[in-house]
């Protein structure tokens, strides 16, 4: 194992609070804040969700209907105080089709599922904007629900068109954001038709993963730890500089592991590796160990003489790797290994799997992971939190996503929150 241990660090034992609600989180407006506010009895409120649902090969199923439960509490509520809901989303990627050729990625498939959850009647409507919309929207008399057409049938959506973030604007006086998947985006419907709204709010849902993300980040019970997989360490590396001046560990595993293991000068096989990026692998090690943080690597991998589940496998230390063979997960004695750290942070954050966890023979690291943090929050209280699609789709996967302290639903937003950027839907909303 190689790993970059302080003194000081080592004898840091965890504590059992979590931590403390985060300063962005408060100092904007929230749904409830917002109903404090204003009288909402009567009046239109456009509510930025995400609708953007897996389907099955009819195109009419919904498979997956987890983000159409996450707009639930943002909707009943705003319905309790007497507001019209009108949902707004973007579905798929149409490429700005204009409406009438649109063929696919309308947002139809989701009014059945979306009306036995909020058990109440839902209008979709074919635009999104114009004067049809505005007219039907006009006439709602309160506590009813609208759902517009998918935003990126019109291709002004992603370039944050003045023209759509006006249109939609005409349709409430209140905006509240609940899309944490898309805050990162300065889209019409996120950031630029907060320019033609009274107030912005943000929904439950934007406002939990900002308390629990950033609370992580700028306020964390420590030790903190960051767990980062997945396959290439360039997708990774601002997330990882990053954590390096808030973790006391990182845990490094996935794919990318190769590349820093090819750093080191080992042999890699067959393994995956990005060759333009070794010497930045070499950099993020030697700050690690400038700035006394432990940042770790597996100590052995599951080799694969091929890509496939059904292919010959081995565990090898990762001194011991040549040959044709490629890792394609950690192995047990970095499992235990990961096991121990785990058990001495207090705050953990994990994006990216272990190893190619779609294939049952190879997810045992993941999913060990999983069950690690599972364990972590039940019975020390830890504060455990996964983002990330593969990340998310493995702990659920493992039955365990009730067992986390939270997972995230932006994989984008959750890395650039981790990063200490600046989400544009969230900036653009009204100060609390």
């Amino acid at each position: 194992m190689f790993h970059f241990r302080s003194a000081i660090q080592t004898a840091i034992r965890p504590s059992r609070r979590l931590f403390h609600s985060t300063p962005l989180s408060l100092e904007k407006l929230n749904v409830e804040g917002l109903a404090k506010k204003v009288d909402l009895k009567g009046a239109n409120v456009l509510v930025r969700v995400d609708l953007n649902v897996p389907l099955a090969k009819d195109d009419i199923t919904v498979t997956d209907d987890t983000r159409l439960r996450a707009v639930v509490p943002t909707t009943k509520y705003l319905l309790d105080q007497g507001a019209n809901v009108i949902l707004c989303s973007h579905f798929g990627r149409p490429k700005g089709e204009i409406i009438e050729t649109g063929k696919n990625g309308r947002l139809t498939p989701v009014v059945k599922p979306l009306e036995e959850l909020l058990g109440t009647k839902v209008t979709k409507l074919s635009d999104c904007m114009g004067a049809d919309v505005e007219t039907a929207t006009s006439k709602l008399a309160g506590s009813e629900v609208m759902l517009l057409e998918n935003t990126r049938f019109y291709a002004g959506e992603t370039k944050n068109d003045e023209v759509l973030s006006e249109g939609l604007g005409k349709l409430a006086d209140y905006f509240v954001m609940d899309a944490f998947g898309t805050a990162h985006r300065a889209h019409s419907s996120t950031e630029g038709v907060t320019k033609h709204m009274k107030l912005s709010a943000a929904g439950y849902l934007l406002d939990k993963e900002l308390k629990y993300l950033q609370g992580a980040v700028d306020n964390p019970v420590k030790p903190m730890m960051a767990i980062v997989g997945g396959a290439k360490v360039s997708t990774k590396i601002p997330v990882i500089e990053s954590l390096l001046e808030k973790c006391d560990t990182i845990l490094i595993g996935g794919g990318m592991i190769f590349t820093f293991y090819k750093a080191l000068g080992y042999d890699i096989g067959a393994s995956m590796v990005e060759d333009d990026l070794v010497q930045t692998a070499a950099d993020l090690m030697k700050k690690a160990k400038e700035m006394g943080v432990k940042l770790i690597l597996p100590s052995d991998v599951v080799l694969a003489d091929k890509f496939d589940n059904g292919a010959n496998t081995a565990v090898a230390k990762v001194t011991e790797i040549s040959g044709d063979w490629m890792g394609l997960d950690i192995g047990p004695d970095t499992i235990e290994e990961f096991k121990k750290e785990i058990d001495e942070c207090n705050t953990i954050v994990w994006n990216g799997p272990m190893g190619v966890f779609e294939m049952s023979n190879f997810a045992e690291g993941t999913n060990a992971v999983a069950q690690m943090l599972a364990d972590a929050t039940e019975n020390r209280g830890a504060t455990t939190i996964v983002g990330g699609g593969d990340s998310v789709a493995a702990v659920n996967q493992a039955g365990l996503g009730g067992k986390v302290s939270h997972i995230s639903t932006g994989g984008g937003a959750s890395l650039e929150l981790l990063e200490g950027k600046t989400l544009p839907g969230v900036a653009a909303l009204s100060e609390a």
